[in-house]
């Protein structure tokens, strides 16, 4: 696949941090995200940076996986230093974790503690699809430490599974959140998208409605993206598939958040709901306020105090960085005061919590709330949060306040 790898300043063979970066290093909550780059098919909608077997090629590895990412786990710890840094969160994504063994999970896990530590009541989630685990596997990740469960349910109708290439039946969706309850998981994610190509209010209702007999205490909705060079954009641009409408795009959110709300999920960031702040996914948070977090995996970003960086995109380029003792990193760029100063607000206005009024432009506070656009208190201490209208105009609102 070719690099679509941002530009960035060098990085050091060693990987090691501008002095700037660890200020405050342990006063910031910490947190891994571990990226596993493998899938049986891609979907026709995904741009992630993931690889089917026949992508692979040469130098990488599922089986020898595991013993890179914890190499770069190492690696981390010889960049941070001594500095106590137990953490948080752990959040496995992909790609499809789940097509590596439990027990090479679980390594990867146990590297992280064991070099880290895990702060108590450490929230460590997997993703996984529907048709990618079954209970024997489930009690394997409780027992590895593992304490809650993404899955890419997506949508309840045939039909629509089959414009995104998805390849697991709607049935088995609540088959999987049972087994995940029995295995002992208390938190469980149903991911979902609305505005595919054929899709239906009613069809989206019906997903809605599918997700929440299942119980989970968290569900994520996301807007279709028709992202260039994957097939869904081939297929909208021969004309073939009918690209996603604002209006209905507006109409499905309104829907969720009417259906998922009468059922006791509320919203605390744009897309997601939960049933309270303790089914929150815990490790997204820390990304929109601010924390620091370490990328494990090919093409992972990471961010320590104002430090954004970012790994080489193959497999087989990351396994030969870390086999050879250099960093993975393909570049990086530290933050000003200004750029993290929007980057704040561009974060923090997405969720109930809001954004300090402080950081934003007076005039435009006062404009977006005569617009109906934002509720805020005082403006020396208030914080700004979106209205419902707000959030279906989020993107513009941003702009405007920054």
């Amino acid at each position: 696949m070719p690099a679509t790898l941002p530009d960035g300043d060098p990085v050091p063979a060693d990987g090691a941090l501008p002095t700037s970066a660890h200020e405050g290093l342990g006063t910031r909550p910490f947190a891994f995200y571990i990226h596993v780059p493998f899938c049986v098919t891609r979907c026709g909608y995904c741009d992630f940076n993931t690889y089917t077997a026949t992508e692979l090629g040469p130098g990488a590895s599922r089986d020898s996986y595991a013993d890179t990412a914890i190499a770069e786990v190492r690696l981390a710890r010889r960049v941070l230093g001594d500095v106590d840094l137990p953490v948080e969160t752990v959040f496995v994504g992909g790609g499809t974790p789940t097509l590596l063994p439990p027990d090479d999970l679980g390594r990867v896990l146990a590297a992280v503690n064991a070099e880290f530590g895990l702060a108590p009541g450490a929230e460590v989630t997997t993703e996984a699809n529907p048709e990618s685990v079954d209970e024997p596997y489930l009690g394997k990740l409780r027992e590895a430490g593992f304490t809650r469960v993404s899955y890419g349910m997506q949508s309840a109708r045939e039909h629509v599974l089959a414009v995104l290439e998805r390849t697991h039946t709607p049935g088995r969706v609540p088959q999987i959140v049972d087994w995940t309850r029995r295995a002992g998981f208390e938190h469980i994610n149903l991911d979902l998208i609305y505005g595919t190509p054929g899709e239906t209010d009613d069809d989206w209702r019906a997903s809605l409605e599918a997700a929440l007999e299942a119980e989970p205490d968290h569900v994520s909705a996301y807007a279709l993206i028709v992202e260039e060079g994957t097939r869904l954009a081939a297929q909208v641009r021969r004309g073939e598939l009918t690209p996603p409408d604002d209006d209905a795009m507006a109409d499905r959110y309104l829907i969720a958040d009417e259906l998922l709300g009468a059922h006791g999920l509320r919203w605390y960031e744009i897309s997601n709901w939960a049933t309270g702040p303790t089914a929150a996914c815990r490790h997204n948070v820390l990304y929109w306020t601010g924390a620091d977090w370490w990328g494990i995996g090919p093409g992972a970003h990471s961010h320590v105090g104002g430090t954004r960086w970012w790994n080489v995109k193959h497999p087989a380029a990351y396994a030969a960085r870390l086999a050879e003792g250099t960093t993975p990193a393909h570049a990086r760029e530290v933050l000003d005061a200004e750029d993290r100063r929007i980057e704040r607000i561009m974060l923090e206005l997405r969720l109930a919590d809001g954004c300090p009024v402080g950081l934003l432009d007076e005039a435009s506070v006062r404009r977006a709330i005569a617009d109906g656009l934002v509720e805020a208190g005082p403006y020396e201490d208030g914080r700004a949060v979106l209205t419902l209208r707000g959030r279906l105009l989020a993107d513009a609102v941003v702009r405007d306040l920054t």
